[in-house]
């Protein structure tokens, strides 16, 4: 039954299922960024994020001690250690000589290694090897062995993102380049998009095709011209390269052409009665645009704000380019990038810096959600 707005029950009923999935889509992976970023990076290694509140089981593998560490007691000979090192919170439950049987013995039994050799390993993973004759040669034994961690959860990978050496410097270098490559992009296409929206010159819809046609331009394609033409502009000039006024034009020049057409799509569908009275009552195009189009435009220039924040500041590859790669340039994603070390073995700080990094977008976007939904709807009604 159709309610007095319109929309059966039916149908309100499917939109909240339908937000509600979406939301989750959106939110699950960033809860599970950061409770990867909380856990031991050894159960991170092993298990997912889902299972950070279960004990998790693991399959590893240690050498006894050699045949230099070995004592006589009783008559026997005796290797003794340890398999988990000093703080694994690790209990080992069953071990073996084999890795096709890694659980071949219980925790606490004695195995019997042949020729009167016998091997325990307790759940602790304190070990004893026994032998009637003394060990020979300078190579432990290998011993495959199960294990259970109980959840743990640690501030670890935070103290050494964040007291990193040099991370300030970055977050500073990345917030010098992305708000003023926000800003200039915005100023110039408010303008433009004005023009191509209301004011009548030649060749106006063959600029307007033109953007459009830039907005299917991949950038790693257009990188390299870029920067040769930069460069050669800066020697004419005597700019030195590298510098951020190269990589705030740069951003300029990959961000206008969205920032143009959405910004003229939503000025486009403005009331025609408010420009022509403006313009009845004296007011110059500037002026129109100053005091009116610009206040009515808040929403579209926040969404934009918002989409090229969030592009700037993830960005690696532009800043690499344009800026450089030195301890003094790096930009926060190409510092923890340095991080995961030459082969990514650092991985386990991944979700770290992930998580890291979206806080400041975070904090841009709720700060402009408000406006988010009508900038994103620019052009699709058009005033009376």
């Amino acid at each position: 039954m159709a309610s007095s707005t319109g929309k059966s029950f039916l149908g309100r009923f499917g939109v909240h299922i339908a937000v509600l999935i979406f939301v989750a889509i959106w939110t699950i992976p960033t809860l599970g960024i950061l409770v990867s970023s909380l856990r031991d990076k050894n159960q991170l290694a092993v298990t997912g994020w889902w299972t950070a509140l279960v004990t998790s089981s693991q399959n590893d593998d240690g050498r006894l001690g050699t045949a230099a560490d070995q004592v006589e007691k009783d008559g026997k000979f005796l290797i003794m250690g340890n398999l988990l090192k000093a703080g694994d919170n690790r209990t080992i439950s069953a071990f073996g000589i084999k890795s096709q049987a890694p659980t071949e013995f219980a925790a606490g039994a004695v195995a019997d290694l042949g020729d009167g050799v016998t091997l325990q390993v307790n759940d602790d993973g304190f070990y004893v090897q026994s032998s009637p004759v003394a060990f020979e040669g300078d190579r432990g034994r290998r011993i495959y062995f199960a294990s259970s961690m109980p959840p743990r959860f640690t501030t670890d990978n935070y103290q050494t993102v964040l007291f990193s050496e040099g991370i300030g410097r970055s977050f500073i270098n990345s917030l010098t380049v992305t708000i003023p490559a926000t800003i200039i992009p915005i100023l110039i296409a408010a303008f433009a998009a004005y023009a191509l929206a209301w004011m009548r010159f030649p060749g106006r819809a063959l600029l307007i095709a033109t953007i459009i046609g830039l907005l299917v331009v991949p950038l790693q394609m257009s990188l390299i011209p870029l920067l040769k033409l930069y460069n050669g502009v800066g020697l004419f000039f005597g700019v030195p390269a590298k510098t951020y006024l190269g990589i705030w034009l740069a951003h300029t020049g990959f961000g206008l052409p969205f920032a143009i057409y959405l910004l003229r799509s939503y000025i486009a569908g403005l009331p025609r009665e408010i420009m022509e009275s403006a313009r009845i009552d004296g007011a110059s195009d500037f002026e129109i645009f100053i005091k009116i189009v610009l206040p009515l435009s808040f929403p579209v220039l926040a969404s934009f704000a918002i989409f090229q924040f969030l592009w700037v500041w993830n960005d690696l590859l532009v800043a690499m380019v344009f800026l450089g790669s030195g301890s003094d340039q790096l930009v926060l994603t190409g510092k923890l990038n340095a991080l995961l070390g030459s082969r990514g073995g650092n991985w386990e700080i991944l979700t770290t810096s992930a998580f890291v990094t979206i806080l400041v977008p975070l904090a841009v976007f709720f700060s402009l959600q408000r406006y988010f939904v009508r900038g994103l709807l620019a052009g699709s009604v058009k005033g009376g």
